[in-house]
Formats: structure tokens, sequence, C-alpha cells
């Protein structure tokens, strides 16, 4: 079965899964808005003060035109810009937060076995 999305075609959901919600940034940016939401862009900086502006403003262009967040501009001057998770944003709660305490685990044992080489 193949899936065609913007200009690409994809062989399985996984491979277009993974195609939208990957990036260097993605999964955190997702992982804010679960916690917190709405949230505006200075909101999530302070949130995510190793990636630069740009690269989270690119982020989050993506994900809208994936349609996983909703921006919603205010019309008031300064300009007022909010991000949200949509209703298929909202869906991959589980996946992030899976994501999330693998690396937890991950990190565990990857500090586990530098202790051992230490001891070594």
């Amino acid at each position: 079965m193949e899936i065609n999305y913007k200009d690409k075609t994809y062989f399985t959901g996984k491979d277009l899964a993974l195609s939208v919600i990957g990036g260097r940034w993605k999964i955190v940016i997702i992982w804010c808005l679960l916690q917190e939401s709405p949230l505006r862009l200075s909101e999530m900086q302070k949130k995510l003060p190793e990636v630069n502006q740009r690269m989270l403003i690119r982020q989050l262009r993506e994900l809208e035109d994936d349609n996983i967040i909703i921006r919603t501009v205010y019309p008031v001057v300064p300009p007022k810009v909010e991000y949200q998770l949509s209703e298929i944003g909202c869906l991959l709660e589980p996946v992030v937060t899976s994501i999330c305490d693998w690396g937890d685990i991950f990190s565990n044992s990857l500090e586990k076995d530098a202790q051992k080489i230490e001891i070594e």
C-alpha cells in the first residue's frame, strides 16, 4: 500500500509517522505542549533554551503544516501567537511519553555503563 503525502511516497504508515514527527526538536515541542498548552513562542523558548528561534519556528511551521499543532494569531498589537496541539496531535501523547520514558531509561543505562568503566 503506497501513501502519497506532500509529493512523497511512503510504503507504510510507520514511514509516514516518522517523517512527520522526526526532527531534532519536534518530539520535545510536542512534549512541551502536552505539559502546558497553549504556549507562546517566547514561553517555548524559555522551556527549550538549547534551540535557536529560527529552528524552533521552522519546526513549529512543519508541525502546523502536518496538522499536529494549531497556530492561533490574535489581532492585537503587539502580535500575539499561541500554539497548541490539534486533535490528531493530542493522540501522540502515549507515543511521546513512551519515547521520553525510554530516553530516561537509556540515559540511566549509559550512566551505569560509564560508572562501570570508571571503576575498572
